[in-house]
């Protein structure tokens, strides 16, 4: 495996690593769904509760998997291309730490301070009692999460991309079938509510943690934990906190620039909002597409980075980023042109359907340049080089807020905010792949 990612041909890899990825991430946003439904039944007040934690939940998610995990993979890839196999081993017993202690720190945060953030954000009387049941039940397991999430991420680094996303899709059905069995209390399990909703997350990701454990200490995989010849060192530790750490700012980002679009379009009325958020789902469904292609060109752009190899480093990120603007672009222009095949699915309303419609046109264009963007920050990850890449999504975070702001003042039709949607994904797509261009890539790797 190693030779293929290192020498092999770029695009085949590409493909062959991103499918088990993008099916892994396509069952986790199936949770999503799942959860939605069967929280539903429980009634409003628990629904509305979901509401106010889930983009907490998502978080950790991102950070765990995503950004931190992004930095575990590309120190663990780097180190595996400059042929430094103690550093590697040293690297997965630093990320196995990290996660435990992130998860730990999250746990003590939103223990401590989760009910007055959750009526900052407008929750109160029984929302708020349900939303902290879910938030506590939940943030106790967080440890579990983090680890496992950060133990995937090792073996991405190495290559291994059909293990972890067995793990997730197993994860994922676990998640469901538990969460929906003590939730509701289906045949001979007790009704739990909310708690039992958050059971399921907690103890699919527990099992998945110990199952990876137990994997890595039965030397099967490429790395160990816990080696008496490479213990974990400072330069691990800061190997894979200086891009984690600063790749977690991307998903603050990405949340932030959601829930100010949400905001400006609820200025003009329900019916827009609904529209939107019918809409920005189809955005939400392309992620995994992106981020599976993303996750695949990771291993190998670090490992081409840690040989030396700059010139094959960028040519798999550009072949990623060309790959995942294609199809997300493609998937754009057909909405943009038949808007109904995807708005008739969630609404028989004719002003919603619309609103909806008028999103998608002047938004889907732009849906290339997400994917461009998305995939060239995992990219970045891979050379250890992010820091482009997260300004790029400061661009896009400023651009509609200050778009947004001269539109509220000057009383513009809804149209307008979606345009300044698909306008910040251009500039998000640009500004990324111009940094990476400017941005020098070469091998920081050293011994030890």
């Amino acid at each position: 495996m190693h030779d293929r990612l290192a020498t092999g041909p770029i695009l085949p890899t590409l493909v062959r690593l991103a499918a088990p990825n993008m099916l892994a991430m396509l069952s986790a946003a199936a949770v999503g769904v799942a959860e939605t439904r069967y929280v539903g039944l429980l009634g409003t007040a628990p629904l509305a509760a979901m509401a106010v934690v889930f983009p907490f939940a998502m978080l950790m998610q991102m950070f765990s998997a995503g950004s931190m995990g992004g930095g575990i993979s590309s120190a663990v890839a780097r180190a595996l291309g400059a042929g430094h196999a103690a550093r590697a081993q040293a690297l997965a017993t630093s990320a196995a730490l990290i996660g435990l202690v992130l998860g730990l720190a999250f746990t003590a945060l939103f223990l401590l301070f989760g009910r007055a953030l959750y009526a900052l954000l407008g929750a109160r009387g029984a929302v708020l009692d349900l939303a902290c049941e879910f938030s506590d039940t939940l943030f106790v397991g967080m440890a579990g999460i983090w680890i496992a999430n950060s133990l995937v991420s090792v073996l991405r680094g190495t290559g291994d991309m059909k293990r972890p996303s067995l793990v997730i899709l197993a994860v994922s059905a676990v998640q469901i079938v538990i969460g929906a069995a003590l939730g509701l209390g289906l045949g001979p399990f007790p009704r739990l509510g909310m708690t039992g909703v958050a059971l399921g997350q907690v103890l699919a990701f527990g099992g998945a943690a110990v199952f990876l454990l137990a994997y890595f200490a039965s030397g099967r995989a490429r790395l160990m934990l816990f080696s008496r010849t490479a213990p974990p060192t400072r330069a691990a530790f800061s190997d894979i906190l200086r891009v984690g750490a600063l790749a977690c700012l991307s998903p603050v980002q990405s949340v932030a620039t959601v829930l100010i679009s949400t905001g400006l379009v609820a200025t003009v009325g329900t019916d827009a909002l609904a529209g939107y958020g019918i809409g920005s789902r189809l955005e939400f469904m392309l992620v995994p597409i992106a981020f599976g292609i993303g996750v695949a060109s990771l291993p190998m752009v670090g490992i081409a980075v840690g040989r030396g190899d700059i010139a094959r480093a960028r040519r798999v990120a550009w072949t990623a980023a060309a790959l995942s603007a294609a199809l997300l672009g493609g998937i754009g222009l057909v909405v943009a042109l038949v808007p109904s095949i995807w708005s008739g699915l969630f609404s028989n309303d004719a002003a919603v359907r619309a609103a909806a419609d008028q999103y998608l046109r002047l938004a889907g264009p732009a849906f290339a340049f997400f994917g461009l963007g998305l995939t060239l920050f995992f990219a970045s990850q891979g050379a250890g080089r992010v820091l482009g890449p997260v300004l790029a999504g400061t661009l896009r975070l400023a651009v509609v807020a200050l778009l947004g702001f001269v539109l509220v003042k000057t009383g513009a039709p809804a149209w307008s905010y979606f345009a300044i949607v698909g306008v910040g994904m251009v500039a998000y797509g640009l500004a990324t792949a111009a940094a990476v261009a400017a941005t020098r890539w070469g091998p920081r790797v050293k011994p030890g």
